[in-house]
Order: C-alpha cells, then sequence, then structure tokens
C-alpha cells in the first residue's frame, strides 16, 4: 500500500510510528537461536538473508531481542522501508563482516561504500 493511502486511511498515525512495508536483514554469523527466532517472523531466500514484513513495535522487539543475545562477532545489515526520498532505511549493526562494504549516507542519501582496489581512485 502507498505510504499516501496509508495516511489517508489512518490519520492519527505520524510517520515515527507507521508500520515497515517491507525488511530485509543480511547477517554475519548468524547464531542457531538467533536464526530460529528470526525465522518466526520472516522468510530466509537464501542463507542469512531474512524478509519479510513486520510493524514497528514487532521490529523493535526483534532488534531488541538480537541485540541482547548477539555474540560480539555477529553483524546484521538493516534494510526496511520508509517514508522518505529513497523508500528506505538501512541501518549497521555489528561488524561488516568480511565484504569491506559500509553503509554511508551523502546528502541524505543512503548510499553502500565499496573499498577500491586502488587508493588512489577511492572517492572518500
Amino acid at each position: 500500500m502507498a505510504w499516501a493511502k496509508m495516511l489517508e486511511t489512518l490519520p492519527n498515525l505520524t510517520p515515527s510510528n507507521l508500520p515497515c512495508e517491507m525488511t530485509v536483514l543480511v547477517c554475519n554469523n548468524v547464531p542457531p537461536a538467533i536464526r530460529g527466532h528470526l525465522k518466526r517472523w520472516f522468510i530466509e531466500p537464501t542463507p542469512q538473508v531474512f524478509v519479510g514484513t513486520l510493524n514497528v513495535r514487532t521490529f523493535r522487539k526483534v532488534r531488541d531481542f538480537i541485540l541482547r543475545n548477539a555474540p560480539k562477532e555477529f553483524g546484521m545489515l538493516i534494510i526496511a522501508s520508509a517514508p522518505n526520498c529513497q523508500g528506505y532505511e538501512m541501518e549497521r549493526i555489528g561488524p561488516s563482516g568480511l565484504t569491506g562494504r559500509l553503509p554511508i549516507e551523502i546528502s541524505g542519501i543512503p548510499l553502500i561504500a565499496e573499498t577500491g582496489s586502488d587508493p588512489d581512485r577511492t572517492p572518500f
């Protein structure tokens, strides 16, 4: 459902508490207990990638559970629908893993920066 239609049908909601339309979790080193917990609300189309639709309250509870129970080496990139110009928000929790990719924001636009092979040609 489009955000404009949702706001018309639910006029008492503010953008900070609107339900997420889609959430994607890309994880590193998922322990079996956390993986099982995530499978309650998400599908796992490929190992360590979880996709689902959650309301804000459930999303926060799942994220808090992960933060309380995850080991130090656990890392996660959260990409969730949001009512902004890009249509999504990104959040990194824990280490970035072996990819060397980091979420950054340039002029309000969320991007993923990759480590360049030639430091002289890297824009960051």
